[in-house]
């Protein structure tokens, strides 16, 4: 029999129900620590893998807008620096093929025939200007020309012509014929692949 106190109350004994878990061995404690150790490894390698990802994005379109902001002034100068070369290439070429209506006045008379092709027939009366030079010139090659008047114009320079009729308006000055040249000539520049 068991004694109890006067006034308390008898607690019974409680027997496991199962048994407790033996406390894991030394072994076990090394292998949770290192397989949460590289757990947490795997975790902050692949955290500082995206934050230098986010990083190196970031400085790459910085270096973007950077490197933007300088080949956008080089473009507009490449721009420019072609502009420039492609008017002084027709100025050159202006001035020698000027010289080579001046040595050369049949030139302009084959030119003023393609003209004349170009208006038609149907046209019912053309007025051709001409260099006061290419006049004196070319009068015996034009003589026979029906319908057409010839007038002085001394704006424009040797080699050069404009043709009027009542619809159509050829520009043959030096100027407009190499710009139609260098038009035609970057166009197909372009075109190609």
């Amino acid at each position: 029999m068991r004694w109890n106190a006067p006034g308390l109350v008898s607690v019974p004994v409680a027997t496991p129900a199962e048994p407790v878990p033996a406390p894991p061995s030394v072994e076990e404690l090394q292998a949770l620590e290192r397989a949460a150790r590289e757990e947490g490894f795997a975790r902050g390698h692949a955290e500082g893998v995206a934050a230098g990802q986010a990083d190196v994005r970031r400085m790459v379109a910085q270096i973007e807008g950077v490197l933007d902001g300088f080949t956008r002034p080089l473009a507009r100068l490449d721009g420019e620096v072609a502009e420039a070369l492609a008017d002084l290439a027709v100025r050159i070429a202006g001035h020698l093929v000027g010289r080579a209506y001046r040595a050369d006045p049949t030139l302009l008379a084959d030119l003023v025939r393609e003209a004349l092709e170009a208006v038609g027939s149907d046209t019912r009366e053309l007025e051709l200007r001409l260099h006061n030079d290419d006049f004196g010139v070319l009068a015996p090659h034009l003589a026979g020309l029906d319908g057409v008047r010839l007038v002085v114009d001394g704006a424009l320079g040797r080699g050069e012509l404009r043709l009027h009729s009542e619809s159509v308006r050829i520009d043959g000055t030096i100027a407009s014929r190499l710009q139609s040249v260098l038009e035609a000539t970057l166009a197909a520049g372009e075109a190609r692949p």
